[in-house]
């Protein structure tokens, strides 16, 4: 069933609302999402109806505060399709959820000569921990590169799999080039070799039907905000004999069983991983986003997504000069284009994008390595979600096309 977008868009505020006097445009959607005023009213009926702190107070408004947060454990667990929360981390973001299973999981596991494979598309936040942990242990790090269209080189991330091999990691949907990467495939060819995987979701969950079992990995890491949420809230959902046999990220208060003056012991996971108080009033509004997500469907979420970006590559391709990256397919993609006009600067040309109402983004995405891959220093985006229609894409080709025009000629 296609989404009523016109019906949606009521529910978002800030989509009402007019920038530089044209209606918002709004196509900056892999970085965050808009909120619907289901998560609004969420927040504020916590800060006004039930803010207290959660697990250790007996008083009425800590019981309703911890069971409200509680209740989105479960909430998250049902999404992914686990059968109990136990395995549901919260966290700060989808970068602190991937650096816990670094140091928790790798530090005290891995030696030099050890190997940890990653893919030359990964965000920053899927390579620089795994370089200071490389610094730290002596593993090697090792590089899946990318064939002409922009998937994955598997032939490539087979040959480097080996018994060295004790990690993988690796996005499901690149926040460039919009890939969905085989991560299911992948997951099995890394426990062929004795190696556990972790999957950054955190483009591909808000999009599309994930479920945790089904990826088959170990470790899976994703950011509410991307997904109609609030910021400051991630997530990690994992395997519980893994989080059962890690030691925790960080240390304090909440996350103990008992303190003595020389030793402490741990609480149960997935507590243990949960020190000090939490973001307890974002984490009970990001159950309301994943109601309203579920309400929606993410299939149709999927298939929405898949359309749309369909049309805008057809438009896109309109214009000369335009180079698009990423695979040609919309099947093969999520919501998201990058793209680089031959004669205007990516950020020049958000700039002037930005006078229409329209919002994208520029610049090299938290993915460096990639760019150097593509032979470009930054590149233009245009990501979209639930409540864009074509509408917002036409919108998008025309400031383009009246952008080259400001600009002129090369």
């Amino acid at each position: 069933m296609a989404l009523d977008v016109t019906a949606l868009r009521r529910d978002f505020p800030i989509l009402a609302r007019q920038v530089h006097g044209r209606r918002l445009v709004y196509l900056d959607n892999a970085a965050t999402t808009q909120k619907p005023r289901a998560v609004i009213a969420a927040l504020s009926d916590f800060y006004e109806n039930h803010n207290a702190n959660i697990h250790r107070g007996i008083h009425t408004l800590a019981e309703e505060a911890t069971a409200l947060y509680e209740a989105t454990r479960e909430r998250t667990a049902k999404f992914l399709g686990l059968s109990e929360s136990s395995g549901v981390v919260f966290t700060r973001n989808a970068t602190e959820a991937i650096n816990l299973v670094a140091f928790a999981w790798g530090r005290p596991r891995l030696s030099p000569g050890d190997e940890i494979v990653l893919t030359v598309m990964e965000h920053h936040s899927n390579i620089v921990p795994w370089i200071e942990l490389a610094k730290e242990t002596g593993a090697i790090l090792r590089h899946v590169q990318l064939k002409p269209d922009g998937t994955l080189d598997l032939d490539h991330y087979r040959s480097l799999l080996s018994p060295k091999t004790r990690f993988v990691t690796v996005t499901q949907v690149s926040n460039v080039l919009g890939t969905i990467n085989p991560v299911k495939e992948m997951a099995r060819d890394a426990h062929r070799v004795g190696a556990l995987i972790l999957v950054d979701g955190a483009q591909s969950v808000p999009h599309m039907p994930v479920s945790f079992a089904d990826l088959e990995c170990d470790f899976l890491a994703f950011s509410a905000h991307k997904m109609l949420g609030p910021t400051g809230v991630g997530v990690l959902i994992a395997r519980k004999d893994r989080l059962e046999g890690m030691e925790p990220f960080n240390t304090g208060g909440s996350m103990i069983r008992e303190v003595k003056l020389d030793s402490a012991t741990w609480a149960e996971v997935p507590w243990k991983f949960e020190a000090g108080t939490p973001n307890i009033a974002d984490v009970v509004a990001f159950g309301a986003a994943l109601d309203y997500l579920t309400r929606v469907g993410m299939a149709e979420v999927r298939a929405h997504e898949v359309a749309l970006t369909g049309y805008a590559l057809d438009r896109l391709r309109e214009l000369p000069g335009l180079t698009v990256f990423g695979p040609p397919a919309p099947s093969a993609r999520g919501g998201g284009i990058s793209f680089a006009d031959g004669t205007i600067p990516p950020h020049d040309l958000a700039q002037v994008l930005d006078r229409s109402g329209i919002a994208i983004r520029a610049g090299h995405h938290c993915a460096q390595p990639l760019m150097r891959v593509l032979g470009v220093f930054s590149t233009a985006r245009a990501s979209f979600y639930l409540y864009n229609d074509r509408d917002d894409v036409d919108a998008l080709i025309e400031g383009l096309q009246e952008a080259r025009k400001f600009f002129g000629p090369a």
